[in-house]
């Protein structure tokens, strides 16, 4: 979800829903949308025409790392033999140690990557540097040199990290919006030692980092209820503005019109959570552009090939006539947290079992539980 820069701290402010870390775990872990999301991200690859000294991709919301490793797979079996320079900001910590995880394996698949996690701000991650001077000189700049060959060593190196991740991570929220907001900005970049000679025109430094990314990934990096003009000027407008000529942003987020959405109106009639389309996203993204929006190219695609569904898991015989507890809770949560209910109203909901028996007969109904996402791709002119 996007941030926002303040100094402002509200401590008694509630988590939002969709911020709460187990709940958010708990649908990722019950749904396929990561999957999705990068299956439709590798797509993309076949578009690239990077430059040397790399090739340049920057993740806009790095979670857990699923989209973005799997993405790197696809990228090493493109491009085995280029060097990647990959970005990915994401300010969670709990989601910054899942995201360190996965990585050993693909530094010992492509030993010839820099991977740089950031927790700044969409229009200050892109740069690795914060726009407010105070911000800037205050930068927790790490640099990590991994050593040895394997995807063991190296994962016991990044694990003796979580001292550092736990004090460089911190955040707050926002008290106007809720959004998280860090505590301090920190940048740490990753690589092999024994390839430090030959990754050195590729490693950042201290205010001295480009954007120019051959593609960036932008899944679910807003709120869904915020209007276009917050999206496009926090989110949109900067990442575009990071891109290489030729380079691709490549967006997704949730549209609705799914059995999803249709639960959570057995709860509350009259939802609507995702009233900005992608159409408006790119039109308001084209006016707040002005000039600069001809040096761009605006795809919104047709509905065959922006939208792609998503599913829950459930085992073949889970949906019958009496449909097990736990898979209730997991339907209703993962509903609740794409439908970006508030705190506030679930326990209002909770209050009977009315949802338990909706969300019941919704899985009967459809014989499972499915989601829409919507994508777009915005692509920088080759000068």
């Amino acid at each position: 979800m996007s941030d926002e820069n303040s100094s402002q701290i509200s401590p008694k402010r509630p988590f939002r829903f969709f911020d709460n870390r187990q709940k958010y775990l708990a649908f990722v872990n019950t749904c396929n949308e990561k999957w999705k999301v990068a299956e439709r991200a590798a797509k993309e690859l076949a578009h690239l025409r990077p430059e040397p000294p790399a090739l340049r991709v920057f993740d806009a919301g790095m979670g857990d790392g699923t989209v973005l490793t799997h993405v790197m797979r696809a990228m090493h079996q493109r491009f085995e033999t280029l060097p990647f320079y990959i970005v990915g900001k994401e300010i969670s910590l709990e989601d910054v140690r899942l995201s360190l995880e996965k990585l050993p394996d693909r530094l010992v698949e492509h030993p010839a990557s820099v991977i740089v996690v950031t927790n700044l701000y969409y229009a200050e991650a892109p740069w690795l540097m914060p726009r407010n001077v105070n911000s800037a000189a205050a930068l927790n700049w790490k640099t990590v040199e991994l050593d040895g060959d394997s995807s063991y060593g190296f994962g016991q190196q990044l694990r003796s990290l979580d001292e550092f991740l736990v004090d460089a991570w911190q955040a707050t929220a926002s008290p106007t919006t809720g959004n998280p907001l860090y505590v301090r900005p920190t940048v740490m970049t990753i690589y092999r030692k024994d390839h430090k000679f030959l990754l050195d025109s590729v490693i950042p430094h201290r205010g001295q980092a480009g954007a120019d990314y051959d593609m960036v990934l932008a899944s679910q990096p807003w709120r869904a209820r915020m209007d276009a003009e917050f999206k496009v000027k926090y989110v949109l407008s900067p990442l575009v503005r990071a891109l290489r000529a030729g380079g691709r942003l490549l967006a997704a987020q949730s549209c609705g019109n799914d059995v999803g959405l249709e639960l959570i109106r057995e709860v509350w009639p009259d939802e609507d959570p995702f009233t900005v389309d992608r159409h408006e996203l790119l039109k308001t993204l084209k006016e707040h552009l002005g000039r600069e929006a001809s040096s761009y190219n605006f795809n919104a695609l047709t509905d065959e090939k922006s939208i792609f569904q998503y599913q829950m898991h459930t085992l073949p015989d889970e949906i019958a006539e009496s449909i097990g507890t736990s898979t209730l809770f997991a339907a209703w949560n993962a509903a609740t947290y794409v439908a970006q209910i508030e705190d506030r109203r679930l326990e209002d909901a909770l209050a009977s079992h009315d949802y338990l028996e909706a969300t019941a007969r919704t899985l009967q109904k459809h014989d499972g539980l499915w989601f829409n996402d919507e994508s777009f791709v915005v692509s920088k002119r080759n000068s």
